[in-house]
């Protein structure tokens, strides 16, 4: 499911239009809007490494990694020491780093509207819609307040939630073999994506 989301996070090539925008709202924007301003500068576009180095750089400052795998390991997270936490995370935070940046640079020309937000304490959700020349499609963004600013913790598109099917997956593998073969199935994936190789959506 991230694979797909993470695509339709950056089709903001034709423009965009943003209602009623508070704080929250226009820190997502200036993340994506950043984003598209790597992929369209020139001057990297002959130049991978740099380019995926700057995506990463301004993904990492509104991703909360932390979140997104503690919600994703659910129970499992429990039975971490610290030391597999971390380590953990930092697989997670190459998988998504990579599946991003893959998209990041396939998709192009697509419009989003950002069309409402919900704020509840510390938590927001942010609605945007995807316009392509065929098709509408919802796709939400769920945010906490860290530190002063808002950080995104999970993507919902058309209703399915990144978190939740990492967690449908993880759980599943973790009963049918084991924690540490989750983490050698994270791996192998995250070695086809740095390697240039599409893998399925599914570990």
């Amino acid at each position: 499911m991230f694979v797909v989301t993470v695509g339709l996070m950056v089709n903001l090539g034709v423009g965009s239009v943003c209602l009623a925008a508070s704080e929250v709202t226009s820190q997502l924007k200036s993340t994506i809007d950043k984003v598209i301003e790597i992929i369209k500068d020139d001057r990297l576009q002959s130049d991978k490494k740099a380019r995926r180095m700057a995506l990463r750089a301004t993904i990492n400052k509104r991703f909360n990694y932390h979140q997104m795998v503690m919600r994703s390991l659910a129970k499992n997270w429990k039975k971490r020491s610290d030391q597999e936490r971390l380590a953990f995370t930092d697989l997670f935070k190459r998988l998504l780093e990579n599946s991003y940046a893959n998209k990041l640079e396939a998709y192009s020309d697509e419009k989003i509207n950002y069309v409402g937000e919900v704020i509840k304490g510390k938590y927001a959700l942010v609605k945007t819609e995807v316009v392509r020349a065929d098709s509408t499609i919802g796709v939400d963004y769920k945010l906490i307040q860290e530190n002063g600013g808002w950080k995104v913790y999970d993507f919902v598109i058309e209703g399915v939630s990144m978190i939740r099917n990492y967690r449908s997956q993880f759980t599943k593998i973790i009963r049918k073999d084991s924690y540490e073969g989750l983490v050698k199935r994270l791996t192998a994936k995250i070695n086809d994506l740095e390697n240039g190789q599409k893998p399925s959506e599914n570990l």
